[in-house]
Order: structure tokens, then sequence, then C-alpha cells
């Protein structure tokens, strides 16, 4: 008896779906709005969430990174900020340990000055402007994974003699050389001569669209790199381990070293911080855990206009058909009965507003990712089921009032309604 009036209380409402269709239409334009916004920022969120892990992964996955300050996820106090800077030396003690495959103290130079006359590589009479300066030694290759291009990576003979030699990203050489092989010839860097040895391959954007700033570099061998910035030694260490499960042994044995070397006491904090690509996995985890609440209060609204909405004609529909609940309580039909049908009614509408929505987040996901080709935007199957029993959630909630109004109509006094 439940099932078939559930199934005549659907059939109903798409009726009045049909013969109603402007007023319908409005009706649950809230809840269309509310799930395509689900639908929408979940998929574009699953893509960045894609491009981010493959960013982590382009870094290794057997790296620590030891800084003198936090750089992910924490804003550096002034006491941090006023710690002693790390050093050569202690990056090449850490060489030492049994897991660690490779070590490299490196040191950049940014040029934030917008004075477009501030340049900093030069070849003939073209120029890039604001490239990234970067001075590291022959270990770099391996703790990065680095992509070269073509050419080759600087030498450790090169590093100690400090070499006029340079490897250039692969923005800075296809502007410097865009018809000819950069390799072999020779660029100018604040007034000085370095010899391109190598270009590396293009890095991975994690947010797609525009150039990769870090496309714009210029490497050389760190004893080259003190000649042209001899004020900077803020040293970034990057250290290479050998098995993903030593990271724990190998960060405890790199902060022994650093410790008995910077002469850290026992009863004090680590004057230096270490952290690894996993720090860029929870920072990016702490974003998107934001994006998701934006992402609720604003599809909260178009839900809750969608459900008042629901609920004022589930109303209007209720003295419409005064009459008609009348007949049917007359003829045997009990309060659960009508309650039911109307209850199913109001579901109704709202489950039709969350297909439409769905399938309008699902068309804006495909020119998202026709838009943005870098960004893979991704239905997922979760948010998709969930927005649908959001809108089915809403309906039942806005519904049941109306429902409860229609149910408890005296039979008499409706069947007296004109």
């Amino acid at each position: 008896m439940r099932l078939r009036d559930s199934k005549e209380a659907v059939r109903m409402a798409l009726e009045t779906l049909r013969t109603n269709r402007l007023r319908s239409g409005l009706t649950i334009l809230g809840i269309v709005i509310g799930v395509t916004t689900v639908i929408t920022i979940s998929s574009f969120i699953n893509g960045l969430d894609r491009n981010i892990s493959s960013l982590v992964e382009s870094y290794g996955t057997n790296l620590l990174w030891i800084f003198r300050y936090p750089v992910v996820g924490v804003r550096p106090t002034v006491a941090m900020l006023a710690r002693k800077q790390l050093t050569y030396e202690e990056a090449m003690a850490m060489k030492n340990l049994p897991h660690v495959v490779a070590v490299d103290p490196g040191i950049r130079y940014e040029d934030f000055n917008l004075n477009l006359g501030n340049v900093s590589i030069k070849y003939k009479d073209r120029k890039v402007q604001h490239s990234i300066l970067q001075g590291n030694t022959e270990d770099m290759r391996r703790t990065n994974d680095l992509d070269i291009k073509s050419g080759r990576f600087y030498t450790d003979y090169e590093e100690q003699h400090s070499s006029n030699v340079v490897v250039l990203g692969s923005d800075a050489a296809e502007q410097l050389f865009p018809n000819e092989d950069p390799i072999g010839k020779e660029v100018q860097v604040y007034g000085d001569v370095f010899t391109v040895i190598g270009v590396l391959g293009k890095q991975k954007s994690p947010f797609g669209g525009g150039k990769n700033p870090e496309d714009n570099i210029a490497m050389f061998p760190l004893g080259t790199f003190h000649k042209i910035h001899p004020e900077q030694k803020d040293v970034w260490i990057t250290v290479k381990y050998d098995k993903p499960e030593n990271k724990q042994l190998v960060s405890d044995e790199v902060e022994q070293v650093l410790r008995r070397m910077r002469k850290v006491r026992a009863d004090k904090p680590d004057d230096f911080e270490i952290f690894s690509p996993d720090s860029i996995t929870r920072l990016w985890n702490q974003i998107t855990g934001g994006l998701f609440l934006f992402m609720f209060a604003v599809s909260s609204v178009g839900l809750i206009v969608g459900g008042v909405g629901v609920m004022n004609i589930m109303l209007v529909s209720v003295t419409e058909r005064t009459r008609e609940i009348g007949v049917r309580k007359a003829i045997g039909a009990t309060k659960r009965n009508i309650l039911l049908q109307f209850t199913v009614e109001a579901i109704t509408l709202c489950a039709v507003g969350g297909i439409l929505g769905i399938v309008v987040g699902a068309l804006l996901t495909l020119v998202l990712r026709m838009a943005i080709a870098t960004i893979q935007t991704t239905l997922s199957g979760a948010w998709v089921l969930a927005a649908f029993v959001i809108s089915c959630g809403i309906g039942l909630v806005f519904g049941i009032y109306p429902a409860w109004k229609a149910a408890n109509l005296d039979p008499i006094e409706a069947l007296r309604y004109e």
C-alpha cells in the first residue's frame, strides 16, 4: 500500500512539474544553484589536488629540507627570523650519515624590485628581467631529480674552482635564444660573462595557467654564485636519503648533527627547521578545508532558499487541493497516506532540482577542463551522491510541515472548501 502511494505521489509531483513548469522551475532554482556550486567547486578542487600531488611527487619522495626558520604553513616569529644562518660546513657534515644519498646546500637570490631597468641576464641585444639566481653544488641534480633538456649540469670540479658556467631555466633560454642553440653561448649577469652549459626542462606548475617563475632561473656552481652575490649567505639544505622508511631515522640524525655543530644546549629547542614535501600536502589540505567550508556556505544559501521555495509551493498546493484531500479522506485515506503523499512530492521536487544541478555542474566542470587544460577538473562520485542526498534531505525537511498540515485537515471542512 505504501509503495503504491509513494509511486502515486511521485507521479503527481511530476505532473505538477509538467503543468506548472515556470512555477516549479523557480521553486527549485535555489536547489539547482546550491547543487551546481557543490559539484563545480568539488570538481575544481579535485583537479587542484591532482596538480599538488604531482608537484610534490616532482620534488622526490625521499627528501628533507632544512632551513633556519619554517617556510611552509607557519608564520615565522621575530625570534625565528633572528636565528643563525645555516652553513656549507653543516651541510657537508650530513653527507657522512649512513642513509644519506646526497646533500645540497643552496643559496637563492630573487629580484623583487619591479624597476624594469634592473636586468638579470643579457645575451647580445636580448635580456631576461627578474630571473631567479641560484647557487648549488653538483648534488643538486641528484637531490632534485633535475630534468636537463639539453647540455649538462656543472661538475664538482667547476663548483670547487668557481667556474663561470651557468644552467638556464627553459623560459630564460627561450627568451635569450629563441632561434639558436644556447649551449656554449656566453651570457652576462651583472657585467660578468658566463658560459651556458645546460638548459632545464619545463617545471610543473601546481595551479596551471601562466608561466612558472621557476622556469626563469639561472643556476650557478655555489662558489660562482658567491662571486655574484657575496652578501647572500642564507643556505637552504636539501637532503636525499635512501628509503622512505628511514625518514624519521635520517631526520633524527640530521637534528643531532645540527644541534652539535650549532652548540644548542640540551634544554633549548632547535634553532632550525626540518620539513619535507609532505608539509606542502598538509598545508594544501588546510587550504582546501577552508575552500570546502566556503563551498558549503555558498551552496547552503541556495539550498535554504530552494527549501523555502519548496515549502511555499507545497503550502500553496495543499490549499489548492484542499477539496481533493477531503475526498481522499472520505473514501478511506489515512493521515499517514496524506502525509506520505505530500512528503514524497516535496522530496521529488528537490530530487529533480538536485539532478538538474548535477547536470549543470557536470557541464561547468567540462567547460573548466577545456578552459584550463592544466587543471584536470574531475567529477567526484562521492560529492555527486552527497549533493543528491542533500537535495532530497532538503525536500524532506522543508516538505514535512506542508505534508503535516495536509494530513491534519478536517475532512468535512475540506469537502466544503471551494
